[in-house]
């Protein structure tokens, strides 16, 4: 079995890929040739793998179309996981709509694409607090939490306006901000492990710490989260009509004002925080194997 791992070419001292090292060994116990592949790299060869298995390109937001034209390449020529259909709907955070049209609580938002919309949409918060981010995004990059009458949040949602981007406005969740964000990990479906990540916001546009790092510890998830994992799980076979991911990760927050909420469903290139949960290594070896073994016709 060859699989690629596809990974990048560098990531930032403060965010490294832990899971790719584990992962590569854990599949070559397994017998399989397994080898990373640097996305904008190195061209996807179907002959040199049976399975691209779609890791940790963190650059991608930066450069969306190469990204893009990427995956339509290596659809072409190779099996690709999470499927290429799948990543292209989850690339856009335009899908937290379809998820809400499918029956899942999601944050309320409104996606802005011009100055008109984003003033009312920052004066409907007034005097409380918003979140305002880009539909394409990753690692929290040009996301800020802002008092909803502070000209920077207008600002910060001018700027991903006219970059070509539509900006997303969402009221601030108090339990979000105090960090009790827990993310859910499923594995061909099946719960393994959840983690909380901390905050990562702060006040007035930064970032906790001026960087972006995630200080992922292990958490506990209730029935009811893993049952609401599970129903975000199902609405996207049922809006994608594709298989169920390989990966998955569900963000979600207890609200006191909304219940439990969907945040994000990542379904791209989650860190799956191998290194704080090294139980579910087997387990996502062992499923990219047998996708790689079950090889359905083209």
């Amino acid at each position: 079995m060859g699989i690629g791992i596809v990974v990048t070419d560098g990531y930032a001292p403060e965010d490294p890929d832990h899971d790719t090292p584990v992962l590569l060994e854990a599949l070559r116990a397994r017998g399989a040739d397994a080898e990373a592949v640097v996305w904008h790299a190195d061209a996807p060869d179907a002959a040199a793998a049976d399975l691209l298995v779609i890791r940790s390109p963190w650059d991608y937001p930066e450069r969306i179309e190469e990204f893009r034209t990427w995956l339509d390449r290596a659809e072409a020529t190779a099996r690709v996981l999470n499927t290429p259909a799948t990543v292209r709907w989850n690339l856009d955070k335009h899908y937290l709509r379809d998820l809400a049209q499918a029956g899942i609580a999601v944050v309320p938002t409104v996606y802005c694409t011009d100055a008109e919309q984003t003033r009312e949409a920052l004066a409907a918060h007034d005097p409380g607090r918003v979140v305002v981010k880009p539909t394409v995004s990753a690692g929290a990059r040009d996301t800020g939490l802002f008092d909803a009458g502070d000209p920077r949040a207008l600002a910060l949602a001018a700027r991903i306006i006219d970059s070509g981007g539509v900006a997303m406005i969402q009221p601030e969740i108090a339990e979000l901000t105090a960090g009790h964000e827990k993310a859910l990990y499923a594995i061909d479906g099946h719960h393994t492990h959840a983690i909380a990540k901390g905050a990562l916001l702060e006040l007035g546009g930064g970032l906790v710490g001026g960087v972006y790092v995630e200080h992922p510890v292990p958490v506990d998830t209730t029935a009811d989260e893993r049952a609401f994992a599970d129903a975000a799980l199902r609405a996207v076979q049922s809006v994608t009509g594709e298989r169920m991911p390989l990966y998955a990760r569900i963000d979600i927050v207890d609200s006191a004002d909304y219940g439990l909420v969907l945040l994000e469903i990542e379904l791209v290139e989650p860190a799956l925080n191998l290194h704080v949960a090294p139980h579910a290594v087997d387990a996502v070896a062992d499923a990219i194997v047998r996708a790689a073994i079950d090889r359905p016709e083209r």
